[in-house]
């Protein structure tokens, strides 16, 4: 499958792997480069020594393309816009805030930037400033959302830029990718999926979470706190549901909130962390090595689009 996203960045398939803290390693982002899609090594709130070590782990684990996702908001984000432009890290995505003032160090330097977007207008904002590409992720994603859904998100970002638009949110198979590419995006971003991959390193507890959760099994608390985040339903979600309902301040909400990703992600502590997942972790049963995930996404999602009349019962004319 050919598109501009595999033409910009030079991989096999329009597949990014999304930048999840504390679970995005450079073992992950490798196995999704080998398996044809670009991985990614986020670098949450990490110092830059940190992501330097898992930079050069993925290097020793791939030839291909990858990346390293900054959160702009880290007080390590200077050090790290430094880091990939030293190491030659060919793409940054970033999250929570304005790529603006690294912009042109990165571009100098030749790397490719593709802002993680959750509206048009700020879409259109980072194009200006010369990224390349844009994420436009919708509130079904896990973690850190915005309000849009996926459906309603990217056909109003792919009019609304000129720039290739990657789809995120609620995409975990073959239908996902064809509706996003459908809409108008040129490739997708998945997360939730590579949580049950072979190679991903959080805590088994955290696999078995995503692959018994249903449909309705996660919830979005912090919104009154202005930090929207997803996760799978839990002690830990409906305490802090409690205290959004109870009017408690920002602070309160992080100090309860406070390394509990951590705790899933590490110590698998299945009442009091926070297992970040999508809404599409329903519809994950079973884990699987990254390349074999990626196989089986894109044999479905071509199927799908060559065959769309025959599979869906759908009469053109």
């Amino acid at each position: 499958m050919k598109t501009k996203i595999t033409e910009l960045f030079g991989i096999k398939y329009p597949l990014f792997q999304g930048g999840m803290a504390w679970v995005s390693d450079g073992t992950l982002a490798a196995a999704v480069s080998n398996g044809g899609g670009l991985g990614l090594i986020a670098s949450g709130s990490a110092p830059a020594d940190v992501v330097e070590k898992e930079i050069r782990r993925c290097r020793a684990l791939t030839d291909k393309p990858f990346g390293v996702n900054i959160m702009l908001m880290s007080p390590h984000a200077p050090a790290i816009a430094e880091l990939v432009i030293k190491e030659q890290v060919p793409v940054v995505t970033t999250g929570a805030g304005n790529p603006g003032k690294y912009m042109e160090a990165w571009k100098a330097a030749g790397v490719k930037v593709v802002p993680v977007i959750p509206s048009v207008a700020l879409a259109q904002r980072v194009e200006r400033l010369g990224a390349d590409a844009v994420v436009a992720e919708g509130c079904e994603s896990g973690g850190h959302i915005g309000e849009a859904t996926t459906m309603s998100l990217v056909p109003q970002v792919a009019d609304g830029v000129n720039i290739p638009v990657i789809a995120a949110g609620g995409i975990g198979d073959g239908r996902g990718i064809a509706a996003a590419l459908m809409l108008g995006a040129q490739g997708v971003q998945l997360g939730t999926r590579f949580l049950a991959s072979t190679e991903c390193p959080v805590h088994p507890n955290y696999k078995q979470m995503v692959l018994d959760a249903k449909d309705t099994d996660t919830a979005v608390t912090g919104r009154a706190a202005g930090r929207p985040v997803r996760a799978i339903r839990n002690r830990l979600t409906r305490r802090l549901s409690d205290l959004e309902k109870s009017g408690a301040s920002p602070d309160e909400f992080e100090e309860l909130a406070l390394g509990s990703l951590r705790r899933a992600v590490q110590d698998g502590d299945r009442e009091e962390g926070s297992f970040m997942a999508g809404q599409i972790a329903g519809l994950i049963r079973e884990v699987k090595p990254c390349g074999e995930i990626i196989q089986e996404l894109f044999g479905e999602a071509e199927d799908l689009l060559q065959h769309i009349e025959q599979r869906r019962g759908v009469t053109i004319g």
